[in-house]
This record gives structure tokens, C-alpha cells and sequence, in this order.
């Protein structure tokens, strides 16, 4: 396992923060680690668990000011239907295809109960 900077998560250490060798991407999870976590979850049974960790996998890619737009256009009347299928064209352009498989999916529930704005 290593974090996102590809630094390997057992030199991660107390004295490494202190010492200040340790940069925010040395904290933040790395995606094949989520991926992991999903193919346990699925091998113990629990599907939802395993692809809500293949998003967050998906995610951990994206700039968090990039995830913050995301979620506030994803609130009820936030956004248009065109807009959401336009996050979901930029996730898609990205790779992170199940996200914006989920996007497209909200979009149209949105639409269908006058969500959009």
C-alpha cells in the first residue's frame, strides 16, 4: 500500500511529520488502495460497499476543489440537466466513468422529479 504521492505508507511516520518530510499527498489515500478495499468488500459479499470504494477510488484522483463542485451542482436545483451531463462528460474525460455513469443517473432522476434547476 502507498499513499497518493506513491510514497510507501511505512515511512509515514511521526518523525517524518516532525521532521516535516511529509507532504499532504503522503496523507491522502492513494486509488489502487480503495480498489483493494472494494475487491475485499466484494469478495466478502458486499456489492454497494465495494462500488461506493470504486468511486471513492475514482475520486481520490480528482483536485478536492473539483469534488466540492461536483457535490454543491449534484444538490437539488443547483444545476440544469445539460449541466450535470456535462460534469459527467468532464468525469468521463478524466476516467472516472462510474461517477459519471452516477451523474448522468441523477440528471435524469432530477429531471423526472423537477430537480434541476
Amino acid at each position: 500500500m502507498k499513499a497518493f504521492s506513491g510514497r510507501p505508507l511505512d515511512s509515514v511516520t511521526l518523525d517524518a511529520v516532525r521532521s516535516g518530510d511529509v507532504s499532504a499527498d503522503d496523507l491522502r489515500i492513494h486509488p489502487e488502495t480503495l480498489e483493494h478495499q472494494a475487491q475485499v468488500a466484494e469478495a466478502h459479499g458486499n456489492p454497494q460497499l465495494a462500488a461506493n470504494f470504486r468511486r471513492a477510488a475514482e475520486l481520490a484522483a480528482l483536485d478536492d476543489a473539483d469534488v466540492m463542485r461536483i457535490y454543491e451542482a449534484l444538490r437539488p436545483r443547483r444545476s440544469t440537466y445539460a449541466e450535470l451531463h456535462e460534469i459527467a462528460e468532464w468525469l468521463t474525460s478524466r476516467g472516472a466513468v462510474v461517477n459519471a455513469a452516477l451523474v448522468r443517473e441523477a440528471a435524469a432522476v432530477y429531471q423526472r422529479r423537477s430537480l434541476c434547476r
